[in-house]
């Protein structure tokens, strides 16, 4: 198993080798909890992802479904210690963090250490991994209803977490990170005129180093793209993930018809508003108007 593996990613791998071998066995779910003895709910559950299963009961359930090459197995229950062992470790998983993040959220996070490409597309706010520490604790004070101050703490701190891990992989080479942005995200000026201006001005440095590529889509442009919420497509060894936010809560969709339909539009809006030259551009100007006006 590579090194950096994570308790999430190792548990997708496990979890859907066990659907493609039940379904390759031709076995319902129903089938599958009848002969090994468990609830339908823990086969479920264990397909989903939801939850982990033993290195022992993986070995009799592998056997069960056919699963009987030495090197698949070994690489199968390692993953599985990996999903049970490893969990506690991260940052993400600690107590602190556990309580006052979401699940999806945590999911991310987990996803983005093994991405090796993401493309986001962002309606409201700049993405997460690229807002800096005041941006993200003025848009997080406009959820004072809604969270406590420790959910605010805990989020603003796991974004600053967050952007040194992923932007570190992305200087190495590791992931390549393109970003669609709907230009209110280039005029909402979160936190005032100085901090937004300091957004814009770490945004245009990441671009102009190569660790993210930026496309706006200007008002001008009637794009389908627009009427989805904010997203994040990642790229992993075994396929894509879909992480979907709205104002109302987030998700993670594994589902691959939707990251098929996600992808496919995400690419073909990118080909249809400004290239990055325009959008580098559009921010210098704004940051201009910005510092004239404080």
């Amino acid at each position: 198993m590579p090194e950096g593996d994570s308790p999430t990613v190792a548990r997708r791998r496990v979890r859907l080798a066990l659907r493609v071998a039940r379904e390759q066995a031709d076995l319902t779910q129903a089938q599958v909890a009848e002969e090994m003895e468990w609830s339908l709910s823990k086969v479920i559950r264990i397909e989903n992802g939801d939850v982990s299963i033993s290195p022992n009961d993986l070995k009799s359930l592998l056997s069960y479904l056919g699963i009987k090459d030495r090197t698949a197995v070994a690489a199968l229950v390692a993953d599985a210690r990996i999903a049970r062992t490893r969990q506690r470790q991260a940052w993400f998983q600690t107590p602190e963090f556990r309580e006052n993040l979401t699940d999806a959220t945590r999911k991310l996070v987990e996803y983005e250490h093994e991405a090796s490409r993401i493309k986001s597309y962002a309606i409201y706010y700049v993405p997460g991994p690229l807002q800096t520490p005041d941006y993200a604790k003025a848009l997080m004070t406009r959820f004072e209803e809604e969270l406590t101050p420790d959910q605010i703490s805990r989020r603003i701190e796991a974004r600053r977490l967050r952007r040194e891990a992923l932007l570190s992989r992305a200087e190495s080479g590791e992931v390549s990170i393109f970003v669609m942005v709907d230009e209110s995200v280039l005029r909402r000026t979160i936190g005032g005129p100085t901090i937004f201006a300091a957004q814009l001005r770490e945004l245009r440095e990441l671009i102009a180093k190569g660790t993210i590529t930026v496309r706006m889509v200007p008002f001008s442009l009637d794009a389908a793209v627009t009427n989805n919420a904010s997203f994040d497509l990642l790229t992993l060894g075994e396929g894509e993930v879909l992480y979907r936010e709205t104002g109302l809560g987030d998700e993670m969709l594994e589902d691959r018809d939707a990251t098929d339909k996600h992808r496919a539009r995400y690419a073909r809006v990118w080909e249809e508003v400004a290239d990055e030259a325009t959008t580098l551009a559009f921010i210098d100007n704004q940051i201009s108007v910005l510092e004239n006006a404080g």
